[in-house]
């Protein structure tokens, strides 16, 4: 499964003119959603790194929202918010499930960190051979 975004570039995505000297710049965390200051941005990365591939699986197959809805167990119109990678509503459990549905294999492992440290959550996508 691999992955990919896309992007539909327009004149607005151009900067013409002069640039503003007093702009600033702020290095990234690493994670959008640490820097917009959302709850628990690892998760929502997570959470968005398995709806692309939702969303690829649902491309690469030439499902229309209403077949993958029936795969999936939803209704078209959520179907249609997961391809505009709205995740609000949608646990981590019912994305994985969604994952499943559309024949992709999910495989959890948890080990032991680091004393007084919280875990970590990650996602590796590994292409059939």
């Amino acid at each position: 499964m691999a992955y990919h975004l896309a992007h539909s570039a327009g004149s607005a995505d151009i900067a013409t003119g002069a640039a503003n000297t007093d702009d600033v710049t702020t290095r990234s965390s690493g994670n959008v959603y640490a820097d917009l200051g959302f709850d628990d941005p690892t998760e929502e990365s997570l959470k968005a790194d398995l709806v692309i591939g939702i969303i690829d699986e649902i491309e690469r197959r030439g499902l229309s929202q209403t077949a993958a809805a029936r795969l999936m167990g939803v209704s078209q119109p959520d179907v249609s918010k997961l391809l505009r990678g709205r995740t609000g509503g949608y646990s981590l459990e019912r994305l994985l499930g969604f994952t499943r549905a559309l024949g992709g294999d999910v495989e959890i492992t948890v080990r032991r960190n680091a004393p007084k440290q919280r875990g970590k959550l990650k996602l590796r996508v590994l292409d059939p051979v």
